[in-house]
């Protein structure tokens, strides 16, 4: 597994980098906010882990441009604040875990691995969604038996964001984010191209989760 690591205390950014790669992850260390940026962009990660009060940019804005560029990664946020705003608006951004320094080191390993069972992460680029679908993240594809399915530019984006989360809700708000650029499109507009994409499908992947949004349900 792929990290990186947002954390600008030094001493504690090496002793976690220490600590997590004898535990096996592949750790990329900064201590500044744009740089962390500038890496995201051109390297695939399977975590972030960030700091929230760090240099150039803060934890929290840096997860509001990376989902911007459509990089949607499980996220934990490390951090002395105690302030309910910035927790809560660490999980609005959707952050899957928050921990409070200090911290021990075995506590962030069992975090994490909390967050790989609830999130099903693979080191694997290709989802398995059923006997047949697959989808392919690093390529953007959609495979029944092995062979590409031709899908629209907007099916295509909704059907990555679905298989990104498989077994996982997918709001409108997440749809809204990532496939209408947070345009304010109505739920209604989002149902009927969601309906449209199961029409293409050939078995019954996606479903509805009254009043809140969709699921992918993996099948297999």
């Amino acid at each position: 597994m792929k990290v990186l690591l947002l954390e600008d205390e030094l001493m504690l950014q090496s002793a976690m980098v220490e600590y997590l790669s004898d535990c096996g992850y592949d750790i990329d260390a900064t201590e500044d906010g744009d740089e962390t940026l500038q890496k995201a962009r051109v390297n695939r990660y399977d975590l972030f882990i960030f700091d929230i009060n760090t240099p150039s940019i803060d934890g929290l804005t840096l997860l509001e441009k990376l989902q911007s560029e459509k990089i949607f990664v499980p996220t934990i946020f490390i951090s002395a604040i105690t302030q309910i705003e910035q927790i809560s608006k660490a999980y609005e951004l959707g952050c899957y875990d928050y921990l409070k320094k200090p911290f021990h080191l075995k506590e962030l390993t069992l975090h994490i691995e909390r967050l790989l069972k609830m999130a099903d992460i693979s080191a694997k680029s290709v989802v398995k969604i059923s006997k047949m679908y697959s989808y392919d993240l690093e390529k953007n594809r959609l495979l029944f038996d092995g062979e590409e399915q031709q899908l629209t530019p907007r099916q295509a984006q909704i059907v990555h964001l679905f298989a990104a989360n498989a077994d996982r809700i997918v709001d409108f708000d997440m749809l809204r984010h990532y496939v209408w650029q947070d345009d304010s499109v109505d739920s209604a507009t989002i149902r009927a191209e969601i309906h449209r994409v199961k029409r293409v499908l050939k078995e019954e992947l996606i479903e509805s989760i009254k009043g809140i949004g969709y699921k992918m349900k993996k099948r297999y």
